[in-house]
């Protein structure tokens, strides 16, 4: 079984990852698709006159400043505009992919954060009327269901809380919750860029194995998003995955060549 995880962000080729879905489905292999959308979902706001808002927290990591309507224009763009356009790339290859996202069947149940912390102009501010939440469970019995007919579940990053309401949640950690639960061999995090790199953004430093004992260090040196990933490929290791590759999704064949080793290896 393997997970793979499409970066939503410019670059990251879509219908190369599909083709090679489709050849390795042919082959046998078990695959389940968790996608973001972040590209598309700043497109729309900056669309509609709300332009994403980004905050990070007081340990350097930076999400979506999630408000109702934020929450709102993110369903629009993810869940219905990424995820129907996945879905239906895969269609026209003839496979037989089931969109979804975390709010059916509870796919993702979550716990809503009732504050974050953000820190701006070097000050700590408190935000209560986020959208977001952490992932405590995954319905695997649903997803192996639709493996189990024949399906290649494509699932997009919202989760459901206690109360029923939709939540944002980080793509890359569902994955990894993803992966855990469905005990899979390999979690693929496709990317616009080849890998973790030691000095950011020269490729020449990429980091081709990364033993789970320094992933803390990688944390520290990791920039932006890519420090989510670092975060998810943590949860995803401690939850029983195997390996987990950080890897180009700009290129032809990324699931493969993700999968025979090429990119940041860690295990």
């Amino acid at each position: 079984m393997t997970v793979v995880k499409l970066g939503g962000t410019e670059g990251v080729d879509f219908s190369a990852i599909c083709a090679d879905a489709k050849e390795l489905l042919a082959q046998g292999q078990r695959l389940v698709f968790v996608h973001g959308g972040s590209a598309e979902a700043n497109a729309l706001g900056e669309g509609l006159g709300a332009p994403p808002k980004m905050i990070t927290s007081p340990s350097g990591y930076t999400s979506r400043y999630t408000d109702r309507k934020t929450l709102e224009i993110f369903l629009m763009a993810v869940n219905g505009k990424v995820n129907s356009l996945l879905t239906e790339q895969l269609q026209m290859l003839g496979v037989n992919a089931f969109g979804l996202c975390g709010l059916d069947g509870k796919l993702m149940q979550a716990t809503r954060k009732e504050s974050v912390q953000s820190i701006e102009n070097g000050k700590r501010k408190i935000i209560r009327d986020d959208y977001t939440g952490k992932i405590e469970t995954i319905n695997s019995e649903l997803l192996l269901m639709l493996l189990n007919a024949g399906y290649l579940p494509v699932i997009a990053p919202v989760a459901v809380s206690e109360k029923g309401e939709a939540l944002n949640v980080d793509a890359d950690r569902a994955a990894a919750m993803v992966a855990s639960a469905l005990k899979a061999e390999s979690l693929l995090l496709l990317t616009a860029v080849p890998g973790l790199m030691k000095n950011f953004p020269d490729e020449s430093t990429l980091i081709r194995l990364l033993p789970q004992n320094q992933l803390a260090a990688a944390s520290e040196a990791a920039q932006g998003r890519m420090k989510k990933k670092v975060l998810g490929a943590e949860e995803a290791l401690k939850g029983g995955v195997s390996r987990v590759i950080i890897a180009d999704g700009r290129i032809q064949n990324p699931i493969s060549n993700a999968l025979a080793g090429n990119g940041t290896v860690i295990q």
